[in-house]
């Protein structure tokens, strides 16, 4: 099976009715400066859907919170296989929103570390 390193359109996490229903009935856990929302789907367009967000009371230009948000997908994007590859196996569906609560803007090698915390605690998550 070829690793694909992409993070398509049926990955995005964009309905606001999931979305909803994420921050409503989902887990949630805080590692280094993000907060993790996660929920086992049923009705998802693929395996793995995922969403970041930044607050605007934090970061008032957008350029900075969009900043954020593509490094924080670019390393979703890196790493995401092992825990997708694992959802196969176990018959899952996972919803998974990042929101940054640190106040500075960070250095791509320190999302990236984190972003590997969160997909290794995620991937514990995962029953079977």
């Amino acid at each position: 099976m070829t690793r694909k390193f992409t993070l398509g359109k049926d990955e995005r996490l964009k309905s606001r009715k999931l979305i909803d229903e994420l921050f409503d009935k989902g887990q949630k856990f805080s590692t280094g400066f993000f907060r993790v929302h996660f929920l086992f789907n049923e009705s998802a367009e693929s395996k793995l859907q995922f969403g970041a967000g930044v607050s605007n009371k934090n970061f008032k230009k957008a350029v900075d919170r969009n900043r954020i948000k593509r490094l924080t997908k670019e390393a979703w994007r890196l790493q995401k296989n092992e825990l997708n590859e694992k959802l196969l196996l176990s018959g899952k569906m996972m919803n998974v929103f990042l929101i940054y609560t640190g106040k500075t803007i960070p250095e791509y090698s320190g999302v990236f570390e984190t972003i590997t915390k969160i997909i290794n605690k995620l991937t514990k998550t995962i029953p079977g």
